[in-house]
């Protein structure tokens, strides 16, 4: 039997490699290193808990508030022409990070140097993100049945930034801020180049113009429209307020509870996203036998169990491979979800749609960091059970009414 893309296999993959899967890599191992390296800056150079915390409420809050014009801006200008000029954006930006950390390594203007960084690189980010999203369900859409495969790769490439990024910033850190900026730099710049490959997207022309919040309403209402959509994205929110706790508490609870180093720390979510990337793999193939509503209960079911026991670590080497287990189940609901986005998002609406849904899924984020803030080191662990004790809920839920789904059942 034939599929669409059957007749130019070896060209139709080659335009992937160039347009879509390069431009995405360059980008994701910058945001693994800025998302990873930034709180870790601020903890070396501080010592302190809260302002870790702060520091990664900073780099998320601005990403929700670019949730209100980014899909719309998507939509109206094309994916490929706002990922370029975003990565270009945040090239900028780091570069004078760079040249300010130099001349001003310590002191108040370090701290606030890494504060503001947090904030423009984390905007930047996450618009970049949105249009690499939109191209990649572009392409998706264009591969017919292989689609869930297409989104498997580009699961596969976040996860293998997600690898690399934490291990190399922790590396690059021992050099000094400076040079692991640059690095950063370096990287978005490439990405921003690579971004004039990207395929056009489909551009709207419904889209109202002027009104910041008209993208997330119409995404919002497609949300709505689509009970599938709207049923796991409600379940992973709340999945993401237990993940999102452990990225911010992260640091203070491997170097202060663990007593291990700042790049014990990377070490972590390498060794998470070295399991999320054999996890995607495999979900590639079961989802060809199985379907996506089995392996994603199986995926929730893993998580949960996972950031329970995560909670109670009695040492590092436990909590690292607890944490590696959590992320590997996380990472494959994040394969059912993005095929089944790319199903159900009709193309005209995709950025929009895509703005509000993961608008919902980063609620969570900044919530955690203000969490990590206000709570003492010693009772971490306590809202972590917390935390996965509302997971474990959300997750059951979402998928008992899943189940039944027809969506799902393919």
């Amino acid at each position: 039997m034939s599929t669409v893309i059957s007749p130019r296999h070896a060209g139709y993959t080659a335009g992937l490699a160039r347009g879509i899967y390069l431009p995405r890599t360059a980008d994701a191992l910058a945001h693994a290193m800025s998302t990873y390296g930034i709180p870790l800056l601020v903890l070396a150079t501080t010592q302190s808990a809260a302002l870790t915390g702060t520091a990664f409420a900073l780099e998320w809050i601005p990403r929700l508030a670019a949730f209100g014009w980014a899909g719309t801006v998507v939509d109206q200008r094309g994916a490929a022409t706002v990922f370029h000029l975003a990565s270009l954006g945040r090239a900028l930006v780091l570069a004078v990070g760079a040249v300010l950390l130099h001349l001003h390594p310590t002191g108040h203007a370090a701290g606030l140097t890494l504060m503001v960084l947090a904030v423009t690189t984390g905007m930047l980010t996450e618009v970049s993100y949105i249009a690499a999203e939109t191209a990649g369900a572009d392409a998706g859409r264009r591969a017919g049945a292989r689609a869930h495969r297409v989104q498997a790769v580009l699961l596969g490439i976040d996860q293998t930034a997600t690898l690399a990024g934490p291990a190399l910033a922790g590396v690059l850190l021992l050099a000094g801020p400076p040079v692991m900026l640059a690095v950063v730099t370096v990287l978005s710049l490439l990405a921003a180049l690579l971004a004039l490959r990207t395929p056009p997207s489909h551009v709207a022309t419904g889209t109202p113009k002027g009104k910041p919040g008209a993208g997330l309403v119409t995404g919002w209402r497609t949300i709505r429209s689509l009970p599938a959509l709207g049923w796991l994205v409600t379940g992973l929110s709340l999945s993401n307020l237990a993940t999102g706790f452990l990225q911010a508490a992260g640091p203070v609870i491997v170097v202060q509870h663990y007593e291990q180093s700042t790049t014990a720390v990377g070490l972590v979510w390498s060794a998470a996203a070295a399991a999320t990337l054999l996890a995607v793999t495999l979900c590639r193939f079961l989802l060809d036998r199985l379907g996506l509503w089995p392996v994603g209960a199986t995926c929730a079911a893993l998580a949960s169990l996972g950031c329970l026991a995560a909670a109670r670590a009695p040492d590092y080497r436990s909590y690292l491979v607890l944490v590696a287990i959590l992320m590997a189940a996380e990472g494959g609901m994040a394969v059912v979800l993005r095929t089944l986005r790319s199903r159900l998002i009709p193309p005209e609406k995709f950025g929009s749609t895509l703005s509000a849904t993961i608008l919902i899924l980063l609620l969570p984020f900044p919530v955690a960091g203000v969490l990590t803030a206000l709570t003492p080191p010693d009772a971490l662990g306590h809202v972590i059970t917390a935390c996965a004790v509302l997971q474990a809920l959300g997750l059951t839920l979402a998928f008992a009414r899943l189940r039944t789904d027809p969506a799902l059942r393919t």
